[in-house]
């Protein structure tokens, strides 16, 4: 494939990618001169610490919960887009704990760059990674609403789960120390 794809990523790159990037770095000096150090900077390749709480929110008049979990993953499994369970996955339900969470939603201010980042409890333990955020946090860029800005994290229970019941590397736990 890398023949048949190289010139059109060359293409995409220097048409793309690379204005996007002038235009990025014009927009963000741009923002320095006006606002100086008042707004921060993405959270790419700075050091960065946020606080906040495992907690839901309100949108559109709706409750979100703070917490999935696996049964509420099988809950929502249509198995249409975007709501199908991968083979692997369904056929390993009986071995999963259900009511391990997998997911939780976190006050925290984070922005574009952090995903990755580790979310550590009160006592220091690692209890996930922040993978995401809600579509409202998107605006972050601009200003944090605690209201409805929200992280959404990948809890080590989860990941502990898939890798022992669903993809059987019991191994890697061992390894990490988490068995």
């Amino acid at each position: 494939m890398q023949p048949i794809n190289r010139p059109v990523r060359d293409q995409w790159e220097a048409e793309v990618e690379a204005p996007t990037a002038r235009a990025s770095e014009a927009l963000a000096a741009a923002r320095f001169a006006v606002y100086g150090d008042a707004i921060y900077p993405d959270a790419t390749g700075t050091l960065r610490l946020s606080y906040g709480k495992v907690e839901g929110w309100t949108y559109d008049g709706r409750t979100v919960e703070p917490l999935t979990t696996f049964a509420g993953l099988f809950d929502r499994a249509t198995g249409a887009d975007p709501f199908v369970i991968t083979p692997r996955i369904a056929a390993a339900r009986d071995r999963i704990d259900m009511d391990a969470v997998m997911n939780m939603s976190v006050s925290t201010d984070t922005i574009g760059g952090s995903s990755g980042s580790p979310a550590i409890n009160a006592r220091g333990e690692i209890i996930g990674a922040n993978f995401d955020s809600t579509v409202l946090t998107q605006r972050n860029a601009y200003g944090y609403d605690i209201n409805v800005n929200r992280s959404v994290i990948v809890t080590t229970q989860a990941v502990t789960e898939a890798l022992r019941n669903i993809y059987g590397m019991d191994h890697l736990l061992t390894e990490l120390g988490a068995d």
